[in-house]
């Protein structure tokens, strides 16, 4: 929040700001970086190596071999959070893991594992993608805009 929006604090409130901004265990802002991106490396390592076997093995083309490969790590990080392991490895890599497709896969997977008790229906499909929804609404928005930018801009090319 900017200064101007912060509301005036008494001098209690100051001090016990002081007194816990003092006390709040220092992040190694550094370190973590580092481990984020070495996960965030090792994931895309992986993907290159998953998409170099596809094309490999099952003569895919450069292009075709990236859904699989994708696919591929979506089942790996649902099945990483249904057995516990996924926010581990989160834990220690941060924003390395949970950028990529893993980290969106492991959203709906916890979600989906959290309200099992409720059903499948309303507990699962009601709630899968409670903290996911907006991400994919806001992306099929965007795409529909720049989609409609770009052909606004192949029509004026072509007069």
């Amino acid at each position: 929040m900017s200064n101007k929006n912060k509301k005036k604090l008494t001098l209690t409130q100051q001090e016990y700001q002081d007194f816990a901004k003092a006390r709040e265990p220092k992040r190694p802002a550094l370190i973590n970086c580092v481990k984020a991106f070495f996960l965030g490396g090792l994931i895309c390592t992986i993907g290159q190596g998953l998409q170099l076997f596809f094309m490999t093995y099952f003569n895919f083309t450069e292009t075709t071999a990236g859904n699989p490969a994708t696919a591929v790590l979506i089942m790996v990080s649902v099945l990483l959070t249904g057995l516990g392991v996924f926010d581990h490895i989160a834990q220690w890599g941060g924003a390395g893991i949970t950028i990529p497709v893993t980290g969106f896969a492991n959203t709906i997977a916890s979600a989906a594992i959290e309200h099992r008790s409720e059903g499948y229906v309303l507990g699962v499909g009601g709630n899968m993608f409670k903290i996911a929804g907006p991400v994919i609404a806001f992306g099929v928005f965007s795409a529909f805009v720049v989609a409609i930018i770009k052909i606004i801009i192949k029509s004026l090319g072509g007069m």
